[in-house]
């Protein structure tokens, strides 16, 4: 339960920018003055909340209790012309790959896809004009002020979907885990039983000439996990920021290809877009295969997506397949 609790790529909030202070109605008076003209100031901005990109975070584990998030109110005008004090602003750290929704139309507000970005989420009201903004040489007395803009306000959804050049996508128990352990630092849980992942896990990949790329490990998928069996379409969200998808089969599989297929067709029913992304197929646990069952394993996939035979325990095909990771996602551009 531990490692289902640390991960969270999903947050609800109830979120609202600070209103815009009031503009005040005043005219200068003091003993040298009596009757001066309008001196109302106006009034301070609203507070802001603001998402910004933080590369320290991998989850949004720290705002799993933040249920509503309310910026300060701007301070209303004073007279002498003063303005109010901007309300303070509400500077939301995420991890990059978030993307902030409006829970009642869906509509993506704002995605944070680099270290140090800032998004201006919700505004906050604009302040209100003092009575001192009206005056005009035929109106030299104006008797009137604008109130503050109110903020912003609405339920919020806050999703990660985990950045990672290259996604392994298989059913549970395909060797996903191991794969990321033995190519990368990463420290998986690995077991003989389904759904050992239960958190998609990052690794990074050290490649010739100190050149690098990222892997993730996302927990396995079944028949039907677009529809939400399984551990469901939660964890296929983060499949879509990946730029290559590696869809890992074992070699005692009972059909590679129907295996692929039915992969495929999970991504199709969950994002049709998925199938536009650069495939390779891995046949894993391949130590024990001979010419002849690999050949024969090699008829049953589809001819147009390059694949391979490897083995994470005894490294056999590693280097070949960090070779064509590295390969397809560094291909031109068409």
């Amino acid at each position: 339960m531990s490692e289902r609790n640390n991960f969270i790529d999903y947050i609800r909030i109830f979120a609202r920018s600070g209103h815009g202070g009031a503009g005040v109605r005043h005219f200068m008076r003091n003993k040298l003055t009596a009757m001066g003209g309008p001196d109302g100031g106006d009034g301070g901005r609203g507070g802001h909340i603001i998402l910004r990109g933080n590369s320290n975070l991998w989850t949004l584990l720290h705002l799993r209790y933040f249920k509503n998030v309310l910026a300060e109110h701007g301070e209303n005008g004073s007279k002498d012309n003063c303005t109010g004090r901007d309300g303070k602003d509400i500077i939301i750290d995420v991890p990059l790959g978030t993307v902030a929704r409006d829970e009642e139309t869906g509509k993506i507000e704002a995605e944070i896809l680099e270290d140090g970005q800032e998004y201006i989420w919700m505004r906050g009201g604009r302040g209100g004009l003092g009575n001192g903004n009206f005056a005009t040489p035929t109106n030299q007395a104006p008797d009137h002020a604008q109130p503050g803009e109110p903020g912003i306000e609405g339920w919020k959804n806050i999703e990660l979907k985990v950045l990672a050049d290259v996604g392994l996508v298989g059913f549970p128990n395909a060797g996903k885990s191991t794969l990321l352990s033995s190519i990368t630092a990463a420290k998986p849980k690995i077991a003989n039983y389904a759904f050992t992942t239960l958190t998609p896990q990052l690794g990074m990949v050290e490649y010739r000439d100190s050149k690098s790329f990222c892997i993730a490990d996302l927990p396995g998928i079944i028949e039907g996990a677009a529809e939400g069996k399984g551990l469901g379409h939660r964890f296929l969200r983060h499949i879509e920021r990946n730029s290559v998808l590696l869809f890992l089969i074992p070699a005692d599989s009972d059909d590679h290809g129907k295996e692929f297929e039915v992969l495929r067709q999970e991504l199709r029913n969950y994002n049709e877009e998925m199938l536009q992304k650069d495939f390779i197929i891995a046949i894993s646990k391949s130590d024990m295969l001979d010419d002849e069952l690999k050949a024969a394993i090699s008829k049953e996939l589809p001819a147009n997506i390059p694949h391979l035979f490897i083995s994470s325990v005894t490294n056999k095909g590693l280097t070949e397949l960090k070779d064509l990771l590295w390969e397809t996602l560094n291909k031109p551009v068409k």
